[in-house]
């Protein structure tokens, strides 16, 4: 079983015949569709089906010349809402099967991000039929987690929270400087980290970690979409698998100046989420390329 539909509120489905009921029920009485050809002229289907609101899991595979479809693999998906980050991004197919990892060099993370292509058909036809690259496309991020924390705030008055953000638009600009050559600004990065470096070091003597560290986004494991996330949530929403009866926790965090949806069994937070508290916790980083309309 996808270690990861536990997430979704199937943490009982572990037996194998239960699963391929699931999947084949799936296929049969699934409330999304999508067909396109890849570029070796073989038929690849997707079949949706939503448990809840915006979540769900996809079987996808190919269709013979018999156009009988031949399973390959699923997966759990969360849709997030809105649009995380404009920056460009660029595919890669997976080795073993029909699947893509999307990357995303955003500046506000610091990291490249990688992520679990979910409109993997969209991308296909439009790579088919040569239009790629396409322009004016966004990438909508949400994850799924199996292990969480919530965590109390920092506490800051509103200076504080202006200064925040006036330093990391201030940071965001000389990142996007550093990237086309400019040597005064990679100078200027380099002596901002040695002095965060400088401070972060005596405080630590004297105070917890996470009452210095606000907010991080880091890699976890050696999966390379999965990541380690300490983020403000903004919004909160309880939801149920129709199927299961299990409960969930859907959190909009704010992490890095990203904002994204996670989607969490109840089973597998510590604490009580709230708006305004952190979360802290583990994820597998999922994503939407939202082409634009013709």
């Amino acid at each position: 079983m996808h270690k990861f539909m536990r997430a979704i509120g199937f943490s009982e489905y572990t037996d194998r015949k239960k699963l391929k009921d699931l999947l084949k029920s799936i296929v049969m009485n699934s409330d999304e569709r999508a067909y396109t050809l890849n570029e070796e002229d073989v038929m690849l289907g997707e079949f949706c089906k939503s448990f809840a609101p915006g979540m769900g899991i996809a079987v996808c595979g190919e269709f013979d010349e018999d156009d009988k479809f031949n399973y390959e693999y699923y997966y759990p998906y969360l849709k997030g809402q809105g649009v995380t980050s404009t920056d460009d991004v660029s595919v890669e197919r997976h080795a073993a099967k029909e699947s893509y990892a999307g990357v995303c060099d955003d500046i506000n993370v610091g990291i490249t991000l990688i992520f679990y292509l979910q409109n993997m058909i969209p991308y296909v036809n439009a790579k088919y039929a040569g239009k790629l690259p396409v322009r004016g496309t966004t990438l909508t991020l949400s994850a799924l987690s199996l292990g969480g924390t919530i965590m109390m705030p920092i506490k800051k008055d509103e200076f504080q929270k202006s200064q925040v953000r006036k330093e990391s638009m201030n940071r965001s600009k000389l990142i996007v400087a550093a990237r086309r050559g400019d040597e005064d600004a990679i100078e200027k990065l380099t002596m901002e980290d040695m002095d965060m470096y400088t401070t972060i070091s005596k405080k630590i003597l004297k105070e917890d970690v996470y009452s210095i560290v606000d907010t991080h986004f880091m890699p976890y494991g050696v999966e390379c979409d999965h990541y380690s996330i300490l983020g403000e949530i903004v919004k909160m929403e309880e939801r149920t698998n129709e199927l299961t009866g299990e409960e969930l926790f859907l959190l909009t965090i704010c992490c890095n100046e990203l904002t994204f949806d996670v989607i969490i069994n109840k089973m597998d937070l510590f604490g009580e989420p709230q708006v305004g508290r952190r979360f802290k916790g583990f994820i597998w980083l999922q994503g939407r390329i939202n082409f634009p309309v013709e």
